[in-house]
């Protein structure tokens, strides 16, 4: 009993255990690294950086993030409706992403929805790509954007504001915003529509249709040319006389 109550014997038993200990983190700390897993079941996954950015984030409906901006997140209850992921940027903002969802509610009618988006750096989605039912109705599309080039601080600060205002308030406020600050100006969309037509439209600077194609449900299809009023100014097949 003496020999274990020893300053020796107990200096050898903490080396001992030390090293046991470090090698038991070390052996641990290797197998997180390389472990292999044939099945993970989480509700949100973060990507992160080595400093903490998160880079990439793939959710559940229940937990999807809200809106990122240089590492601070901030509430978006718009989207609590669709599961995916969200694409950020080195800074740690938001740089597009894929969602989902789809459902058959209680009267039967199906709802279903996806969405890709690439972002403009720190600004709104310039690419997008969309699909889905709202009962009948079917629609799938691709549409290219026009966005701003001012500091997305400003769009922030505004977001704050304006979302202050009484709610009967806030469109007037938002269109005196967006008459200074370009945004989500549509240049081109191709797809198909609620109706069950296809076409192709392309816009001018000012999101103004300047050039449509299209084959309606019947079959009839058409061209047209534009002015920057709207009104027709050449078409194919031209009006019968």
């Amino acid at each position: 009993m003496k020999t274990l109550a020893s300053p020796r014997f107990l200096a050898v038993y903490s080396g001992v255990l030390t090293i046991l200990f470090v090698c038991t983190v070390l052996y641990g700390v290797r197998m997180m690294r390389d472990r292999h897993f044939g099945i993970i079941t989480v509700r949100r996954i973060n990507v992160v950086e080595p400093d903490g950015t998160v880079r990439l984030t793939i959710s559940n409906r229940a937990d999807f993030p809200g809106g990122w901006v240089r590492k601070k997140e901030s509430p978006r209850p718009d989207r609590r409706d669709a599961a995916g992921m969200l694409f950020m940027s080195e800074e740690g903002t938001e740089q597009g992403g894929l969602i989902w969802g789809a459902e058959q509610l209680p009267d039967g009618t199906i709802e279903n929805h996806g969405h890709l988006s690439l972002d403009q750096y720190e600004e709104n989605q310039i690419f997008a790509l969309d699909a889905g039912q709202e009962g009948k109705d079917k629609f799938s599309r691709i549409s290219i954007s026009d966005q701003g080039d001012y500091p997305v601080e400003e769009k922030r600060k505004a977001e704050e504001r304006i979302g202050a205002l009484p709610a009967e308030k806030q469109d007037d406020a938002w269109a005196e915003f967006f008459s200074t600050h370009r945004h989500d100006v549509q240049r081109l969309l191709i797809g198909r529509s609620l109706d069950g037509s296809v076409g192709l439209s392309l816009a001018d600077g000012n999101g103004k249709a300047r050039i449509r194609l299209t084959v309606e449900t019947d079959g009839k299809s058409g061209l047209q040319f534009l002015d920057e009023n709207g009104k027709i100014v050449s078409e194919f097949p031209g009006q019968k006389k």
